[in-house]
């Protein structure tokens, strides 16, 4: 049989000796890091449980990948840094994604099919059929179904598995934003504020965990559906914890009846943005101008807090508390509006406004890392039932990468890392692999600058009992 030779790469000579390079490298990856996510997923079960909320309708005489491999794949690549289905060509031959994914076979060499010889996972072609999984129609290649709602409780599930005792209060921020597309999917609309067409998600976040991922039209309100995603994230949180203070936070978009009403009938308290007009400015206008003076006189920013009671026309059914901030800036006068339901015994003004709503900027952050770093930005398939899993398989790395920052990298430089730079930092280590009969052998660089880090979160790890 003909050995078919890789190119050879000629490089500048370093002194007397030539520099040649060329791909005969064997089995060597670029993500043995990978394995501190596969630690991860052996003591939570994120991806097991992930998988458990689809049904299989393919008949397993003709099947070679399960269902949990075809989404932990998936997710697995995500973390990684594998954005595209076109990527897994590539990748279907991985070792360390084999081994990540649990397929036995890891170099491929039991493989049912002739075709898959010496590829160990799924192609891309296999992947986009699971993507479009709608196993109620009568197409042949549409043979996995979905639950939605297994998957929405899913995230909030793993919320509260994540702490020991109920904490006594908890603060759930709400965001939108847009992912643009560029083709021509279904619910696919221009949106005026962002200047082009795009989805437009909802977020839902209680710190660094993710409670809602919802891709929704970009046609509808910033705060459309948000009612219906609390009914069932709070009516789940407090069933496991029935005494926990539960608090709204979101911007002006969220500052609409239907929220403060269902807030205020179902003991939630709210901060929300409110957006200025005129009556509300004028109600500044004192601490506004006191505002420029102290800045002229400083030359440095100026704000002052006033408290009061304030309703809409019509759009509201009720007086509610707002707090208004007179602010001069160099810029100007910059004037600000939050609506709450907290008591002003016991919340003052100042606080409410720099030390709580203030804070939900680091939500945003959060969205960033969820967009970009995990790609859910790429909801590029035609409809939007497929484009919704896309988001759900971004969201499930998500938290198999916050698990690891927040269990395996606590006490660490990385702590409070965003994923990309665990990624780049802790997750991409070079590595020969070897297969043996008792064994598979990562020998990683052995350069590797971040190695006590990476011993560290081992160790960290290796204090949570893996499932069985």
């Amino acid at each position: 049989m003909t050995e078919c030779k890789t190119k050879q790469y000629e490089f500048h000579a370093l002194g007397n000796r030539e520099i040649v390079g060329h791909f005969d490298g064997g089995d060597i990856t670029t993500d043995a890091g990978g394995l501190l996510l596969r630690e991860v997923e052996q003591r939570t079960g994120i991806i097991r449980r992930f998988a458990a909320c689809f049904h299989d309708c393919r008949d397993p005489r003709w099947t070679e990948f399960t269902v949990e491999e075809l989404v932990g794949q998936r997710v697995y690549a995500l973390a990684l840094g594998y954005e595209d289905l076109n990527d897994h060509d590539q990748l279907r031959s991985d070792p360390a994604l084999a081994v990540a994914v649990g397929k036995q076979d890891v170099k491929g060499e039991t493989r049912r099919f002739e075709a898959d010889r010496g590829k160990a996972l799924a192609g891309k072609s296999t992947l986009n059929r699971l993507e479009l999984t709608q196993a109620d129609t009568m197409d042949s290649y549409k043979k996995i179904g979905r639950n939605d709602m297994g998957i929405d409780r899913l995230l909030v599930d793993h919320f509260l598995e994540s702490h020991q005792k109920p904490p006594r209060q908890i603060i759930l921020d709400a965001d939108a934003t847009d992912d643009p597309l560029h083709g021509n999917q279904e619910g696919r609309f221009y949106h005026g504020y962002y200047g082009h067409y795009c989805y437009l998600p909802l977020y839902i976040f209680c710190e660094e965990f993710l409670l809602c991922a919802r891709l929704r039209r970009s046609n509808i309100d910033a705060s459309a559906g948000t009612v219906e995603e609390l009914e069932r994230i709070v009516a789940q949180i407090r069933e496991k914890w029935p005494k926990v203070k539960i608090i709204l936070r979101g911007d002006s978009g969220f500052c609409r009846e239907a929220i403060l009403a269902w807030c205020e009938s179902n003991g939630v308290d709210y901060v929300l943005g409110l957006a200025k007009n005129n009556v509300l400015v004028g109600k500044m206008e004192r601490d506004l101008e006191k505002a420029e003076k102290k800045f002229k006189k400083t030359g440095h920013s100026a704000r002052f807090f006033k408290d009061f009671q304030y309703s809409t026309i019509d759009s509201w059914s009720r007086r509610r508390r707002v707090i208004g901030k007179a602010e001069h800036l160099e810029k100007g006068s910059n004037p600000r509006f939050v609506v709450t339901s907290l008591s002003a015994r016991q919340w003052g003004a100042r606080y409410i406004y720099e030390s709580l709503y203030c804070a939900r900027g680091d939500m945003e952050n959060r969205v960033k890392e969820q967009q970009l770093g995990l790609f859910a930005d790429r909801t590029s398939t035609a409809t939007m039932h497929a484009n919704q899993l896309r988001l759900y398989f971004s969201s499930i790395a998500y938290l198999l990468l916050q698990t690891l920052r927040r269990v395996a990298l606590e006490g660490t430089a990385m702590a409070t890392a965003q994923c990309t730079t665990i990624r780049l930092k802790l997750l991409k280590i070079g590595a020969h692999v070897q297969v043996t009969v008792r064994r598979i052998w990562f020998r990683m660089a052995g350069g590797y600058p971040y190695a006590e880090t990476f011993a560290q979160a081992f160790d960290n790890l290796r204090k949570i009992p893996p499932l069985h």
